[in-house]
């Protein structure tokens, strides 16, 4: 028989690559097409917190990281192989693989200077506001984490839904380590979120009325598409995903949009709430969607962007 499993390792928060230089790697990024600090606790994610002056550390991928960016280089060192006596899950990441994870999760792929240029063209109050926050990108997240996050943000702010998304992972995540004396868990599994007691688990940890729609979600994902066919949905077009994701409980419009583009893939997703709706009459004009935020209203709205920004529409909106 299988002994018990080891305990979480406790370990030492890495403020900086100069206190444990061999367990930091970098690449190069400049600011132009990264801020971490903009990108980071801009309300795209809720598990990253800032723990120490300049360095983010969060969840991705089942692993604990730590990213800072020098200048024109972004560092990163990731928790779990060389603590002693605890070979963590991250001794199965070679330095190909972090970098990889990094890169997928922040689109480098994607040129952010030339978008910017096109953009502020295209739109010169672009142009203006811009200037204030370059290197604002779109992550690449797990469509399941971008799912339930995004159903706890109807009526609510960022400090509050990243304490529901912390107190929520502490109750139904795995376990992953402690970082000095934080623990820190994993996004829940959807197999996880499955018990007949998970919406009562949920109102006790606060959620109030979007319990219900967490725990029906997360369920009706399990008994249907699974996670790999919520995944599949970045090879479909954008009007079919955005069709898919609105037949599940607590998911509207919105919700919708905000996972096709920060999860499925669907860089001309724009999601639209009432202060989106209020620049887009204000500022452009745009005599759009009545008096009242309709389903119609959020297509006229989403199409007047793509319009004017291009199909990476949804890229521009986030700055």
């Amino acid at each position: 028989a299988a002994g018990p499993a080891a305990p979480p390792a406790t370990m030492k928060l890495r403020e900086t690559p100069s206190a444990c230089p061999s367990l930091w790697r970098s690449l190069p990024c400049p600011p132009a097409e990264l801020r971490l600090d903009l990108v980071l606790s801009s309300g795209q994610t809720f598990r990253w917190w800032e723990s120490s002056p300049g360095a983010w550390t969060g969840v991705l991928g089942e692993h604990v990281w730590t990213l800072r960016q020098d200048r024109d280089r972004l560092w990163y060192t990731v928790y779990g192989k060389e603590e002693k006596g605890h070979a963590g899950e991250a001794a199965m990441l070679n330095a190909a693989e972090m970098e990889q994870i990094l890169r997928d999760y922040f689109q480098l792929d994607v040129g952010l200077p030339a978008l910017y240029r096109a953009w502020g063209a295209a739109d010169p109050l672009f142009c203006k506001v811009a200037k204030g926050f370059p290197g604002v990108r779109v992550l690449r997240q797990d469509p399941i984490e971008c799912l339930l996050s995004f159903i706890c943000t109807s009526n609510n702010h960022i400090p509050r839904i990243t304490a529901m998304i912390e107190r929520f992972c502490q109750a139904f995540g795995r376990h992953l380590c402690y970082l000095d004396d934080r623990a820190v868990h994993a996004f829940p599994s959807l197999s996880a979120l499955t018990g007949a007691d998970t919406e009562e688990r949920l109102r006790a940890l606060g959620f109030g009325y979007r319990a219900k729609f967490v725990s029906r979600t997360a369920r009706a994902v399990a008994e249907g598409l699974g996670a790999e066919g919520l995944r599949a949905l970045r090879a479909v077009p954008y009007a079919e995903a955005r069709r898919v994701l609105c037949t599940l409980p607590g998911v509207g419009a919105k919700v919708a949009d905000c996972v096709c583009l920060m999860a499925l893939d669907k860089a001309e997703a724009v999601p639209v709430d009432t202060h989106v709706w209020r620049i887009a009459r204000q500022h452009y004009g745009a005599v759009l969607g009545g008096r009242s935020l309709t389903p119609r209203a959020h297509q006229e709205i989403g199409d007047f962007f793509r319009g004017l920004w291009g199909p990476r529409a949804g890229w521009a909106q986030a700055v």
